[in-house]
């Protein structure tokens, strides 16, 4: 222990350094703004404001631009850009390193401090001195406060990613996007740093983090993205949570290894400060879950939050995600703390009858994943609940109220996997608008492409705008764009849907809409004079010139600027008695989720309808119980025939559960040539395959095999023995156990197995190690 004379020459060092704290660390930041200035020079990115390409004639097509000069353009650009954002984070890792080791050796020697001066000495180094200062005067009061805060504080230092797991199971990681006027969009911070993404997707992090069209989107924007994961990752989705978690949800909601979402929280306002007299700023929240309902509750909790008090937030957030949330379990009311918030949800099981479990095996899993005690944290307790009815439903009649009259189409574009592009003029309108078209097939899982939001700076950007060849169709995808260069560019795309500028514009289409209905009906029950009769607006009639390149509209005509645009002839009449509920729901101001409840009802009778006859074919495939032996391979399942499944609509057709009629041969043929049938389709049959499985490893369990082998030879009976083992091995897997019907079988296995090797002698035994 120092001397009291000692412990005044300690006080009087560290008031010597606290003074100086504050020149060192403005030393550094100019060091540090002088480095960066150097290092960061390259192609500026165009504002977010404003278009991205240089203004043209929209009025006509650009005939001296070709398609090949444009991509080798903007790679040209992306690796430019790439090079220089390496030698920007080479700069701030070197910054950050600096403030980190200045910031260690104030806790080394600093008597005193409390836990926000540690959490705001990475965000305000200015504040050091004082806040120092102010804690050395309390050094008798708070010293136990001080080691806590120093070890959790030297805790964060060294984590690793296998300290997110639980994190990681729900986020990602969450990142910061800014607008720097040398770089362009750039990334600013991600936490935890642990879990950085690759190269290649922080560019199309930070190019789809801003609006990329003229929108004028001053204000707080909320919009989300989906992008393919190109690094490695980090290897969460091979947890034996998440592999639990992706066999008992629906497959519309499991954690994807290959994709990201990325929920996005824009804002922009005027600041005279500024160089450019605008702040702008991103937040995202990146994870592997499509929880839209629940991701945009936490951006609008954490986002304000962030651009007020700084990155502790998003600290604090993460920490608090990783200490108290639950791993992911369906079927369970699960609670999710975040700050001030407790929100309570239940992600339902999967429906699929080959998925059903009994009660043990279910208990069984869910017991691996049984949350662990939350350790104790400084995090603050949450003072409200919010109860989330769905993390994944969107609102349909939000975006698609304004198109009433093409439900039916877009349901049969849907299900088929047409190619579709959503032209808007706000990426939330078209991220809403895309994942409200994936829905409406639900609970048939839409298995092509779809981007929610998608930039001319997107990775993918070759691949799905190519031009089309003798080798080269339209990609099943659907995608959502704001830059008007994509009319054009996709002036090939048999589908366009033309979005409505804003709410307001849509309330008054909306209002059109009801009023030409109106006409309709009343013409009509005067005797039908077609002379007389209004028609409802045909977009495609009145502006054909959209699919030929040009965004020239009709004079005059501004209701017909938004809607479907294809020459699609549909399959089936629309029925009328949805449209007219929908509209009457207008007329009286039902609420929206109301409207929603009432079109997603039909939509779900609707795809149940066309779904049903397919699942009653499949069934038929499987092989008579007879043709099962435990003697015997497993039988497979028959192939699947068009022509014999279209002979069976005649007397088990859609047309018995669905009031639309229509020419269904013809939609089913189209819709066996669609990714949508090809995945459904391979989901069924490996399933059947599974069951045939089961069902053989049944006959096995219970087959008096000692009564086969007395007439057999050893190697026959070895043979029998490797057999089982080799079935043992197959189910041993958990996602498969799952799936048996049967309890105990693999105890009556092992059994068998011990039978079979009593019947051999010991030498042959050993010889065979068996």
């Amino acid at each position: 222990m120092p001397t009291r004379l000692e412990s005044v020459a300690i006080d009087s060092s560290i008031d010597t350094h606290n003074s100086c704290n504050e020149t060192d660390f403005t030393a550094l930041q100019e060091n540090s703004t002088a480095i960066n200035k150097t290092n960061n020079k390259r192609i500026p990115v165009p504002d977010p404001g404003v278009p991205a390409l240089p203004e043209t004639d929209t009025s006509t097509p650009s005939p001296s631009i070709s398609r090949a000069s444009f991509h080798q353009q903007i790679q040209k650009k992306k690796g430019k850009m790439q090079q220089q954002r390496l030698s920007k984070k080479t700069a701030e890792e070197q910054w950050d390193n600096e403030v980190i080791f200045l910031s260690d050796w104030v806790l080394q020697n600093a008597p005193v401090s409390n836990n926000n001066n540690c959490r705001d000495m990475d965000t305000n180094p200015r504040q050091t001195t004082a806040t120092n200062t102010d804690a050395t005067k309390k050094a008798n009061n708070k010293t136990t406060t001080t080691t806590a805060t120093a070890t959790t504080t030297a805790t964060r230092n060294e984590q690793s990613p296998n300290d997110w797991i639980r994190l990681s199971q729900w986020v990602h990681c969450l990142c910061v996007v800014t607008f720097d006027l040398n770089l362009g969009q750039a990334l600013e911070y991600v936490y935890p740093s642990e879990m950085m993404p690759s190269e290649q997707e922080v560019s199309n992090i930070c190019y789809m983090a801003f609006p990329d069209s003229n929108s004028g989107c001053m204000g707080d924007t909320k919009f989300h993205m989906r992008l393919r994961a190109i690094g490695n990752g980090n290897g969460n989705n091979k947890s034996p949570a998440i592999s639990t978690y992706n066999a008992l949800c629906a497959p519309a909601m499991r954690s994807d290894d290959s994709h990201y979402w990325g929920f996005v929280y824009f804002r922009q306002k005027r600041d005279p400060n500024l160089p450019r007299g605008y702040f702008q700023k991103s937040l995202i929240i990146i994870t592997r879950l499509p929880f839209f309902n629940l991701y945009y509750n936490m951006l609008a909790q954490l986002a304000p939050k962030y651009f007020e008090h700084g990155d502790q937030v998003l600290r604090r957030a993460c920490n608090q995600i990783n200490t108290q949330w639950p791993n992911l379990m369906v079927g369970e009311t699960l609670q999710l703390p975040l700050l001030e918030y407790n929100y309570q949800i239940c992600i339902p099981k999967a429906t699929s009858s080959s998925r059903k479990m009994h009660s043990i095996q279910m208990q069984a899993a869910l017991a691996e994943i049984t949350p662990e005690s939350a350790p104790t944290c400084l995090l603050e307790t949450p003072t409200a609940v919010k109860v989330l009815t769905s993390v994944h439903e969107v609102e349909l009649f939000h975006s698609l109220g304004f198109v009433m009259e093409h439900l039916y189409t877009l349901w049969e574009l849907v299900i088929t996997a047409e190619p579709i592009v959503v032209v808007g003029t706000s990426p939330a309108d078209c991220s809403h608008m895309v994942q409200a078209l994936v829905a409406v097939i639900a609970p048939l899982e839409y298995c092509a492409e779809a981007r929610p939001y998608f930039t001319i700076h997107d990775s993918e950007f070759k691949e799905f705008t190519q031009e089309i060849g003798l080798n080269r169709s339209i990609p099943a995808v659907i995608l959502g764009v704001t830059n008007p260069f994509f009319v054009k560019l996709l002036k090939d795309w048999p589908h366009m849907l033309r979005l409505v500028d804003n709410q307001k514009n849509m309330q008054q289409q909306q209002q059109e809409l009801l009023q030409l209905h109106k006409l309709n009906s009343g013409n009509a029950g005067n005797g039908g004079n077609s002379g007389n009769t209004v028609k409802l607006p045909q977009p495609m009639a009145n502006n054909s010139n959209i699919l030929n390149g040009s965004l020239t509209m009709a004079a005059g005509d501004g209701s017909s600027t938004a809607g479907l645009h294809s020459k699609y002839r549909p399959y089936l009449k629309k029925d009328k008695t949805l449209i007219k509920k929908v509209l009457l729901g207008m007329k009286t101001k039902r609420p929206e989720h109301v409207q929603t409840a009432l079109i997603r009802k039909y939509l779900l009778e609707l795809t149940q309808s066309f779904m049903i006859p397919l699942e009653r074919y499949m069934a038929s495939l499987m092989p008579l119980q007879k043709d099962i032996s435990p003697f015997k391979s497993a039988p497979n399942a028959s192939s699947f025939k068009l022509d014999d499944f279209l002979a069976t609509l005649e007397t088990a057709g859609p047309q018995l559960t669905s009031p639309l009629k229509g020419d269904w041969k013809g939609l089913y043929r189209r819709f066996v040539k669609s990714p949508n049938f090809r995945g459904w389709y391979e989901s069924r049959h490996r399933e059947l395959q599974l069951t045939l499985q089961d069902l053989q490893l049944q006959a096995l369990s219970e087959a008096n095999l000692e009564h086969w082998a007395h007439d057999k030879q050893e190697v026959e009976i070895i043979d029998m023995i490797l057999k089982l083992k080799q079935k043992l091995n197959l189910y041993s897997d958990k996602q498969q156990l799952q799936l048996s019907t049967h309890e105990g079988i693999e105890g009556q296995i092992r059994a068998q197995i011990e039978c079979m090797k009593g019947l051999l002698p010991s030498d042959l035994k050993n010889v065979v190690n068996l």
